[in-house]
């Protein structure tokens, strides 16, 4: 332990802890720009520099170790002069045009600029040219899942480091020295041929306006405005536990029928419980594991759970000889759930497929991939899903429609679709989607049904992992869950190498699963150093999924409904032709 002093206050915190560290410690404000916590302190930004008695030189609190008896002053003139200096140089070379960048009102930059009296008309003019790198990096696909603008990139190095640690990809890198700088594209490339699997974690990270997803609005309300058009929403659970926080409200205060009355306000035909699917992928994808569990096919495992497209992605590009032909054949419950809108459900209400305009409110990017994949439609040269927006731009649609959320009456989802069980619900974090399989799939091997909070993970010894082995009649079904594609790429090298074996593994590509995806509202660096969205949302999820009385997919009466109506049976004929799909490999980039 060290004991140090930071304005005037005694501070005591663990040896390797940073100044930064200390001073929260302390609830001593240091303001931050490109720190992030356990991922970015390489203190380019120099805004958190302060004062140590005895240096010469100001310090940057992000990186510098703190040590026994050093005095800090993080509000001395000289500190608070310096910072005011750096912000000017970054926002000299900063596009400041803020009412049009997708991250006004949630910027980092755009606060710190205002809480120094550096924003407004009377700002300081660009004293360096803005240009696009040459090559590849100036060739910017409007139509490309990931957006990039050059303009607003400060360099903070948030991007790079989030692609490189957490999903072990690395599409990002720096290019350049000093005032010619930028971050681009890794080794000249293109974003395909870098491997990027469009999981938005770039995005979640970046602290301005530099990256963003393609934005999907305009389509869908093209779809409100066509008369000839019925519209249709499926709303996710990750979804629902975190949209409010776009409206100054926590996570969970606003639900899914508050969602339901906004999207009726802005003249959606009718909104569904993407849980609904989320039951029917459980169905499907834990029938397919006791098929060939009980066929004894072991050259078929481990089976891969196929829900998260980032993870799919990765598979096909990284280990498409290999993994990717282990994925589960069971569309995403995102997938599923267009099938049965613009089969069933256009049956029952004399609706044409091709006039169901099928939209998916997401906490992914990586699903606006998905909705264009190959093996997506049911109906010849008619998608299952037409598009998929992220909860951001659900936000922003709000907010450009000038709907004020607090001031909707709730309203309820639209029958049939609306019904979903506790299962369904915990898909939205990691391990979710292995706990609702494994309740049901220990249901149909036992006969009776399990009690829900029987299937516990522990971590993995000294990996990044969750593993256990449930006795489902006498049948071993060794488990694992994994999030993050950096630690899944650990858990195949050790399948590779024999150290582990299973026969499921869930993958969610975010860090948390779905609660976290690259298309959740933005969280700042600042306040996750006091809290953790991805705890937080996980807990709402698994506190709905406890209060409700059916926590089990092959309990929900509309499925049942379904199957009886139409499916026929999981993994039968109709089933496999509508709900499930062939991934197949892409080319190997590394």
């Amino acid at each position: 332990m060290v004991t140090l002093t930071i304005d005037d206050t005694s501070v005591t915190v663990e040896d390797g802890a940073t100044i930064l560290d200390a001073a929260k410690a302390a609830n001593i404000s240091i303001p931050t720009l490109c720190y992030f916590k356990g991922l970015c302190d390489i203190g380019a930004c120099r805004v958190c520099c302060v004062e140590v008695e005895g240096d010469e030189r100001l310090s940057a609190a992000c990186n510098t170790p703190a040590t026994e008896g050093m005095v800090v002053r993080t509000r001395s003139d000289r500190a608070e002069a310096a910072r005011k200096t750096n912000l000017e140089l970054i926002r000299s070379r900063h596009d400041l045009d803020c009412r049009n960048c997708v991250r006004y009102g949630t910027c980092r930059l755009q606060y710190l600029l205002k809480s120094y009296g550096l924003a407004g008309p009377d700002a300081t003019p660009a004293i360096y040219p803005q240009e696009l790198p040459r090559g590849k990096r100036a060739e910017w696909d409007p139509h490309a899942i990931i957006q990039r603008n050059a303009s607003r990139c400060i360099q903070c190095g948030r991007c790079v480091a989030a692609c490189k640690k957490l999903q072990g990809i690395g599409v990002w890198e720096f290019i350049g020295t000093g005032s010619r700088s930028s971050i681009g594209v890794a080794d000249n490339r293109t974003m395909r041929e870098a491997g990027c699997v469009a999981c938005g974690q770039c995005i979640t990270h970046c602290p301005v306006g530099a990256l963003s997803e393609r934005d999907d609005i305009a389509r869908l309300r093209a779809a409100i405005a066509d008369p000839e058009v019925t519209t249709v929403v499926q709303i996710a659970p990750a979804t629902r536990t975190a949209w409010a926080s776009s409206f100054g409200k926590q996570d969970g205060e606003l639900g899914v029928e508050r969602m339901c009355a906004a999207l009726k306000e802005m003249g959606v035909d009718y909104v569904f419980d993407t849980v609904f699917a989320a039951d029917l992928t459980i169905m499907e994808e834990g029938t397919e594991l006791l098929n060939i569990v009980k066929a004894g096919e072991t050259d078929r495992l481990p089976l891969f759970t196929s829900c998260c497209p980032g993870w799919v992605n990765f598979a096909r590009t990284r280990y498409p000889e290999s993994i990717a032909q282990h994925l589960s054949s069971a569309k995403s419950p995102m997938q599923m759930f267009g099938a049965v809108v613009k089969t069933w459900f256009a049956e029952k209400n004399g609706l044409a497929p091709e006039k169901i305009f099928s939209v998916a409110l997401m906490p992914c990017t990586a699903k606006k991939v998905e909705v264009a994949l190959p093996g997506m439609s049911s109906n010849p040269g008619v998608p299952d899903m037409d598009a998929s927006l992220t909860t951001r731009e659900f936000a922003r649609m709000i907010a450009q429609s000038e709907i004020d959320v607090e001031a909707l009456e709730d309203v309820p989802l639209d029958d049939p679709l609306d019904k979903g069980t506790g299962a369904g619900v915990i898909f939205g974090t990691t391990g979710g989607v292995m706990t609702a399989a494994l309740r049901t799939a220990a249901a149909i091997m036992t006969g009776s049904n399990p009690e829900p909070t029987g299937f516990e993970f522990a971590p993995a010894a000294e990996c990044p992992w969750k593993e256990a082995v449930f006795d489902l009649a006498g049948t071993p079904i060794r488990c694992a869950v994994v999030h993050g594609l950096a630690n899944t790429d650990q858990l195949i090298a050790a399948l590779d190498a024999g150290t582990v074996d299973y026969d499921f593994i869930e993958v969610m590509g975010c860090p948390g699963g779905c609660v976290t995806g690259g298309g959740q509202p933005i969280v700042s660096a600042k306040d996750l150093m006091y809290c953790d969205p991805k705890t937080l949302r996980a807990a709402a999820l698994y506190g709905e999924d406890s209060g409700k009385q059916l926590r089990k997919s092959h309990e929900n009466p509309s499925l049942k409904k379904l199957y009886d109506e139409f499916l026929g049976e999981p993994c039968g004929h109709k089933s496999h032709e509508l709900l499930h799909t062939h991934y197949e490999p892409k080319k190997k980039y590394r």
